[in-house]
């Protein structure tokens, strides 16, 4: 596991020179894949999103870890107005603050907020495909208190998360939980879980799936994406498969989508 200064100068570097669906998502499997992968997230969020107990044009709603700006546009088509993003890296700030001139964007370490957020300010905060890239426990569970401390009583906290049934697992730079550790730190953050949904089904890594399966399709993933081109073939034709299984599966060996609502 990399210090903290060292994770940020990760990200600091990495978005600086890629600041691309593929900076933010699977770099491995490139830039075109990334798109056709990030058409599924969008198409779910949106449909979930959707769905929140929240008169979305009058919310005021905060994007943790923005990166490219991804759920911040997304947030716009949901009619969204009031947004406020952040981001650990000068590098995704700045060119956020170009790319929405209409949003507010913060440069800051959601696990060490300090006086940035507001208390109860917040009818709606996202945190997406961002918390297990907190590799320190302790500093994720400090990040949901202080996403807790932000939304409102009532208000809904969106997250996407590996949520794994089977063990942890941990790298330099992701650590993936276990889904009872994390909804134990939701609930000690002032959480309840509403619900969890597949987010992805076979276009990431099988993270939580049986260890051949998951060497076997993340090698054909890898040899599929060699080129753009072939990337750009491969993500078209999982497409409309993908699609399908984030709609009828009630669980995914992948990421998923979860829901919950601040007591």
């Amino acid at each position: 596991m990399k210090p903290h200064v060292e994770l940020k100068d990760f990200w600091e570097q990495r978005l600086e020179s890629d600041w691309t669906e593929s900076g933010v998502g699977y770099k491995a499997l490139g830039r075109a894949f990334n798109i056709w992968m990030y058409r599924v997230r969008a198409e779910g969020f949106r449909r979930e999103a959707a769905t929140l107990p929240v008169d979305l044009p009058r919310a005021r709603v905060l994007d943790i870890g923005s990166g490219t700006g991804f759920y911040v546009r997304n947030w716009r088509a949901l009619g969204v107005e009031s947004i406020t993003g952040s981001d650990l890296t000068r590098a995704a700030v700045e060119r956020l603050r170009e790319r929405f001139p209409k949003a507010s964007f913060l440069q800051l370490d959601i696990a060490e907020p300090g006086d940035a957020l507001e208390p109860a300010s917040f009818d709606v905060v996202s945190a997406m495909d961002m918390l297990f890239h907190i590799t320190d426990d302790e500093r994720y569970k400090a990040a949901l208190r202080a996403i807790g401390e932000a939304v409102r009583p009532g208000g809904v906290f969106v997250l996407s998360e590996n949520f794994l049934h089977g063990p942890e697992q941990r790298s330099d730079y992701q650590v993936n939980h276990t889904l009872p550790w994390i909804t134990a730190a939701l609930d000690e953050a002032g959480f309840d879980v509403v619900r969890r949904v597949p987010m992805l089904v076979l276009m990431n890594a099988q993270v939580d799936a049986n260890p051949v399966w998951r060497k076997l399709w993340g090698g054909f993933l890898r040899a599929v994406t060699l080129t753009e081109v072939t990337g750009w073939l491969a993500g078209a034709l999982l497409y409309p498969l993908e699609r399908r299984l984030v709609r009828t599966l009630r669980e995914s060996p992948t990421t998923e989508l979860m829901i919950c609502r601040r007591r």
